[in-house]
């Protein structure tokens, strides 16, 4: 009876209930109460406000970065075992304290590692946002990663945000725009991007094709993924550590997308895609992969183990 008098506006969400909901949703407490954030507190002297700013993000020195990035991959790591719905306050928290040190940091030189840190916390944020069903939040996130990848001066994260963002169309419903994306992606790191990133980079478009009804891009492009993937069993990428991808995560991930083409002989081999997944937690939040290696999302940093994020 609660639940349709909430959707009703009868009855207003407690603060008891909302915590329980939020954990079980994994949604912010605006998105369940379908609220803005409150408007920061006007201050005495806005410029003492802002020089206080700025002061802090000066002081933000090798060190503290390296700290930002132990906590991305802590929470990296607790989505895989735990999921993202018991992270949202956390990895809310986390983005917003990156922010804070971009937006009042002043020199280019101060500013490149921390906008380099937010583009890999956004994209792990923006895949974290998927799992839990909220895409707006999502594109949001992507957008901010692209921003700061840009930033950062980084091309390779600029194009991973944008190739996964692109799932985010797929799961949509536009998956001919998704391939523009993923191969504009491509185009903007070219071949100065690390081998397991253009490999992922060509098995996410050949996904995406797989989705648009075009074979034949997408065996060229699966092609390409197995020409470019390096040998051996190491699959986390040293230039780029939120991609994990080896050449058996690629062969089951080709054989997910050859499936997806109507080539039954590869569904044995074949790995859950995301936007497969997404079904499947609508209907049940509680399904998960249990071992991220087994997929694509332990391919790539923001994938979780949906088998096409990278974790």
């Amino acid at each position: 009876m609660y639940v349709s008098e909430w959707e009703n506006g009868k009855r207003t969400i407690s603060d008891r209930y909302a915590r329980v909901l939020r954990l079980l949703l994994g949604v912010t407490d605006g998105e369940l109460r379908d609220t803005g954030p409150e408007p920061a507190a006007p201050t005495a002297d806005g410029y003492d406000d802002l020089l206080s700013r700025i002061d802090s993000a000066s002081s933000v020195g090798e060190s503290m970065v390296k700290a930002f990035n132990d906590q991305t991959e802590l929470l990296r790591t607790m989505d895989r075992q735990r999921g993202a719905a018991a992270l949202v306050d956390q990895m809310t928290g986390h983005l917003s304290a990156l922010e804070d040190a971009l937006n009042f940091a002043v020199l280019p030189s101060a500013r490149r590692p921390v906008a380099l840190a937010l583009a890999g916390a956004s994209t792990l944020a923006a895949w974290q946002a998927i799992d839990s069903g909220a895409v707006e939040r999502a594109w949001r996130h992507y957008e901010l990663a692209k921003r700061a990848a840009r930033d950062a001066e980084e091309p390779m994260y600029l194009a991973h945000a944008m190739g996964e963002q692109a799932y985010v169309l797929c799961e949509a419903g536009r998956p001919a725009l998704a391939v523009d994306l993923v191969r504009d992606a491509r185009r903007t790191v070219g071949p100065s991007g690390s081998a397991r990133l253009r490999a992922w980079l060509y098995a996410a478009e050949a996904e995406m094709c797989a989705h648009a009804g075009m074979p034949d891009d997408c065996r060229r492009a699966l092609e390409a993924a197995m020409a470019v993937i390096p040998p051996g069993p190491e699959d986390r990428d040293p230039d780029m550590l939120s991609i994990f991808l080896n050449g058996a995560h690629l062969a089951r991930w080709q054989g997910n997308v050859l499936a997806l083409l109507g080539e039954e002989s590869a569904a044995q081999c074949a790995v859950v895609s995301p936007c497969v997944r997404r079904a499947a937690r609508m209907c049940s939040r509680a399904t998960r992969v249990p071992d991220p290696s087994s997929s694509p999302r332990a391919m790539s940093p923001g994938m979780s183990a949906s088998g096409i994020h990278s974790m």
